[in-house]
């Protein structure tokens, strides 16, 4: 029908990067032609691009074999999409993976996609694990404890499906302890939440919205991925732009509620978090101006879309 195709990737470019490398992991003897992990180890798709564990691929920590095999199918099947493309766009900016967008010119960032201005004194955590982590009894409620600890006012966002019976999930006598401190809701307005001057930080997931908007809002993290993107995201919270810190697990599995007020703590009584988080906003938020990258690269999307 003559009709031109863009291919639009709502993920950080590194993960497009991971996509298109697929077949090279394989013959490399990474994976199996199934995705399976055949070699732990962390890979570099190009010298200047993040270093990932391949444990954590975005396919390979996503539910059981059978869904690992489904979600690796469906990322497979996407290169295909990507090459029937007549131009590929992600929501991402050349300020926040300058090396991805170097090694494959080919994506064009026209992100961050959501962008607020905060001003203020920040004294909130929030917390929010988007629409598909589900925490066991015990973690659930050692991330309870873990916030009343922090003796910091939060806002917690609580699915009903966060865990079992979340209605009874809570540690006895918790929901009267934070009275007056803590908040839970079912739901959120997270763009508007990130974006109040209250906000101390963000305990998160770290799924790639997530990190465009709390990142958009000079926000530092807590980061606490589950599975997919989410431990690349991290990485790049953590080690690339160093605006947030990870959560370890004890030896029984599980992120204690000691750990969790320990790194809060630090993060926002420690200098540079705050400061690193601001100063990667604003840089980020030019690439929107007049004549930015992501400015210049959607401008350009548009008058090509017109031309005949």
């Amino acid at each position: 029908m003559g009709v031109r195709v863009v291919s639009f990737s709502p993920v950080a470019a590194a993960l497009y990067a991971l996509k298109l490398n697929i077949p090279k992991l394989i013959d490399d003897g990474i994976i199996d032609s199934s995705g399976t992990i055949m070699k732990k180890q962390m890979v570099q798709l190009s010298p200047a691009t993040l270093a990932m564990d391949s444990e954590h691929f975005a396919w390979a920590s996503v539910g059981d074999a059978t869904t690992r095999g489904i979600v690796f199918y469906a990322m497979a099947i996407n290169n295909r999409t990507f090459k029937l493309a007549d131009r590929i766009i992600g929501n991402s900016s050349n300020e926040l993976e300058a090396s991805v967008f170097t090694s494959f010119p080919e994506m064009l960032p026209i992100g961050p996609l959501l962008a607020s201005n905060r001003l203020g004194k920040p004294v909130v955590i929030y917390v929010a694990f988007g629409s598909l982590t589900v925490f066991d009894h015990t973690q659930f409620q050692e991330l309870a404890l873990g916030l009343e600890l922090t003796n910091m006012p939060f806002l917690w966002v609580v699915r009903c499906n966060l865990t079992a019976e979340t209605d009874c999930a809570y540690p006895k006598g918790f929901r009267d302890r934070i009275q007056g401190r803590g908040r839970l809701a079912s739901w959120a307005p997270q763009q508007q939440v990130l974006s109040h001057p209250s906000v101390a930080c963000f305990l998160s997931h770290c799924g790639w919205n997530s990190t465009m908007e709390g990142m958009s809002n000079g926000v530092p993290f807590v980061c606490w991925p589950c599975f997919g993107d989410q431990f690349a995201n991290k990485s790049y919270i953590c080690d690339i732009w160093k605006v947030g810190l990870g959560l370890e697990k004890d030896e029984n599995g599980i992120i204690a509620q000691g750990e969790l007020e320990n790194k809060i703590e630090q993060l926002v009584t420690v200098k540079g978090y705050r400061e690193r988080a601001l100063d990667l906003k604003a840089k980020v938020m030019n690439s929107l101006k007049e004549d930015g990258c992501s400015d210049k690269n959607f401008n350009n999307l548009v008058k090509w879309i017109k031309d005949d």
